[in-house]
């Protein structure tokens, strides 16, 4: 979308196939028929003040809201009050890009006494829920990268969207020009292409679509399919061998979260036994290192009777494979453990459940990217175009060090368009991308 308005405004004719019956991707927000608050199921917070977002929420008047409030540990079988991030913040400032690669668990290892046995086992916990990624193999560089890239935007900082994530697809959406198609319901399954001229299958339909341009910004996970598997995309010629190279030093991570809606926010009364004096009422985020789901948060600032559970990597691959009443139930009884809260009265309260299993999705096949060791170069070479035929686009060909997120996302759609149009010589208008 964000390539689109680009290429618009310069004039090109622009078509946008969507496989899906609806536009945005991951970014995938529902309403809450009780409340009308907002449910993300994809994307939902907004990682610090990134102008490529900022910017359009200000076009649509909105400001985004800050989260605040307590984040609680549950140690030892015992809810207390902890400083989560600032001790994985420590122990991530020890990062180093000046040598050789290494992974994060390498890392670690070699950390040896300089690294407190407990904080390692958050930081491994904040690998793999906040980068959805495998420990044994995201990049230590691609992490630096990362924090780096944060420190100019405040990126430490969370923010919501108070409408709702999905306001930033209709600004987008507006901002497209008439000489720009929109079409829906268009799953791409071949790519044939020689320099200057591609054509695409679309399932279910026996006309191609043709152009002397292409933009590719399928998530990583739908490159990487394989011949028979759900997505899949054939390439006729093939992708260039450093294409292929930079597929397989990226990973695609997992995740799966539910958003519970409660009849009423029964947390709030209750009282840590380290700390009686003080309940949960402002309890932001509830990190653990139990059961699939070691991850919570509420809507903080608002005090809605919601709450977000997160289960990150290997225990999203195990619980994809289980059926939907299986997963709630797993859910519900970490919930109970963690609050102490007898697992029939959490059944009780429970009015709605929400999610989608990304991972089975086959136009998403997973979270975000992550880069694995050794590959510095990866994220770059995934972005180059080929033939000035072929050109990429998407978060996991960003090299700002904010993959992973919507607005790395935007950016390496604004980049891609800018590939594009440097490939026109003379007016643009009317051309067809």
């Amino acid at each position: 979308m964000a390539a689109a308005v680009e290429l618009g405004r310069a004039g090109l004719k622009v078509r946008i196939l969507e496989a899906r019956d609806r536009i945005g991707g991951r970014i995938f927000t529902r309403r809450d028929p009780v409340s009308n608050a907002p449910i993300e199921l994809g994307a939902e917070f907004v990682h610090g003040r990134p102008a490529e977002i900022w910017e359009l929420l200000r076009y649509a008047g909105i400001t985004p809201e800050e989260m605040t409030g307590d984040a609680w540990c549950f140690r030892n079988g015992r809810l207390c009050a902890c400083d989560f991030f600032a001790a994985v913040d420590k122990l991530l400032g020890k990062l180093d890009d000046s040598g050789p690669d290494e992974s994060f668990t390498e890392f670690l290892n070699r950390c040896g006494s300089d690294c407190d046995e407990e904080n390692k086992r958050w930081a491994i916990g904040y690998v793999r829920g906040f980068h959805a990624a495998d420990p044994g193999l995201i990049s230590v560089h691609s992490l630096v990268k990362g924090i780096r890239a944060d420190e100019p935007i405040d990126g430490e900082r969370a923010f919501h969207v108070p409408q709702g994530y999905e306001v930033l697809i209709d600004v987008l959406r507006r901002r497209l020009r008439e000489s720009t198609i929109l079409d829906m319901g268009m799953p791409v399954e071949h790519i044939h292409w020689q320099p200057g001229r591609v054509r695409l299958g679309i399932t279910g339909h026996s006309d191609a679509a043709e152009a002397s341009r292409l933009l590719i910004t399928v998530p990583l996970g739908v490159l990487q399919a394989g011949r028979g598997d759900p997505g899949y995309i054939g390439f006729d010629p093939e992708l260039p061998l450093f294409k292929r190279a930079a597929l397989d030093q990226l990973a695609m991570g997992k995740v799966m979260r539910l958003v519970l809606r409660f009849r009423e926010r029964f947390w709030d009364k209750l009282r840590p036994s380290d700390d009686p004096h003080k309940t949960l009422s402002n309890m932001s985020f509830l990190l653990s290192q139990e059961g699939f789901f070691p991850t919570w948060w509420t809507t903080m600032p608002r005090k809605l009777p919601i709450i977000t559970a997160w289960a990150p990597s290997s225990f999203a691959e195990q619980l994809s494979s289980l059926s939907e009443p299986e997963v709630l139930g797993t859910a519900l009884q970490t919930l109970s453990t963690l609050f102490g809260v007898d697992l029939a009265r959490v059944e009780t309260l429970l009015e709605a459940a929400s999610w989608h299993n990304w991972q089975a999705d086959p136009f998403t096949r997973g979270a975000y990217s992550y880069v694995k060791k050794g590959g510095d170069t990866a994220q770059y070479d995934l972005g180059v175009p080929v033939e000035n035929t072929l050109f990429f686009g998407g978060e996991a060909t960003d090299t700002s060090g904010h993959t992973g997120t919507v607005h790395g996302a935007i950016a390496s759609g604004r980049r891609a368009a800018n590939d594009i149009l440097r490939t026109y010589s003379g007016s643009t208008a009317a051309r067809p991308a």
